[in-house]
């Protein structure tokens, strides 16, 4: 017997079936979001991904299903190629896509632009692939929506933006669905996983280390199928009440690993500061003596970060073991 759900969904998709020409791309598709989720939607190439987030944010008709969203729920949507054009200054663009004209929001929508390292004042016509990206991201964040639903949020985005990025998404404490191939983003966001393979959809609860290892074998019961004709207990049933964070063989084999390689490191740093520490007791001039003093207190600042590291590597490993 299904236990009552202690909440709606923030977002729900029934039954949901697309066909394309004569191939049929959704076939009984569901999807139950909770409020406050990160949820990734991945799955190979052409199996429907983005459609069913277009469905989602209400861009697209299903030949068949019926879609929910709380209400009252402000929704954003980041689709893969930003349309820009019209507006004057990305400032423009962003400030067109606030919800109210407070001068809070204002001030969000400028702060968000110039932290994905953009002044606001350029013309979208002059932006690159990863600018106009960067512009559009600022425009679904600058409102902070209810539900944010995007479509390869990283794609042209460097190291530093899709860090940017990433810290705006944490802090965010709205409901986030995206697709997305980038392992290193969907492991440090995604809460759920959601495989689409033929037309319908698989929930794999944690990131995407979780979702190989139970596609490997690891936790086969935790993987939930809501797909064709499922009732509405069902995927709502699939809404986790809190998501459990434990560690799985994968992931603790990799802290395992940081801890050895963190253990080196400070071995090596120790034996640099002693280097220099002998060196400083030898004076050769007041340049060399600088110059030591600084490398010195530079390692010390290092070996301060590792061990901290490295103490909270132990912590996490002593509790799961």
């Amino acid at each position: 017997m299904l236990n009552p759900p202690t909440m709606p969904p923030a977002l729900l998709l029934q039954d949901i079936s697309l066909t394309f020409g004569t191939t049929p791309l959704l076939a009984g598709a569901g999807l139950a979001v909770a409020p406050g989720d990160r949820v990734c939607l991945v799955g190979r190439n052409g199996s429907g991904k983005s459609t069913l987030l277009r469905i989602a944010a209400g861009l697209m008709p299903p030949d068949s299903g019926r879609r929910f969203a709380q209400p009252g729920a402000t929704i954003r949507y980041l689709p893969q190629e930003p349309d820009l054009s019209g507006f004057p200054t990305t400032l423009a663009y962003v400030e067109a896509g606030l919800v109210t004209e407070a001068d809070a929001d204002r001030h969000r929508a400028r702060y968000l632009l110039e932290q994905l390292g953009l002044t606001g004042d350029e013309p979208p016509a002059t932006l690159s692939g990863g600018e106009a990206r960067r512009a559009a991201l600022a425009r679904v964040l600058a409102p902070s929506p209810d539900i944010l639903l995007l479509d390869e949020p990283t794609n042209h985005l460097d190291m530093r933006a899709k860090d940017v990025l990433l810290t705006a998404l944490q802090e965010y404490t709205g409901t986030v669905v995206f697709v997305s191939h980038d392992r290193y983003f969907i492991d440090r966001l995604a809460t759920r996983v959601f495989e689409i393979e033929d037309g319908q959809v698989t929930v794999y609860l944690g990131n995407y280390e979780d979702y190989l290892w139970r596609k490997q074998g690891g936790g086969v019961d935790a993987a939930a199928d809501v797909g064709l004709a499922a009732p509405v207990e069902a995927l709502v049933e699939a809404v986790p009440k809190a998501p459990e964070k434990r560690l799985n063989p994968i992931k603790l084999r990799q802290i395992k690993e940081r801890q050895n390689a963190l253990e080196q490191e400070v071995a090596h740093l120790e034996e640099e500061i002693a280097a220099a520490e002998t060196a400083l007791a030898n004076f050769v001039s007041i340049e060399e003596t600088r110059r030591q003093t600084e490398l010195i207190e530079s390692h010390r600042s290092n070996l301060a970060a590792l061990m901290a590291e490295w103490e909270q590597v132990a912590q996490l490993l002593a509790a799961h073991s």
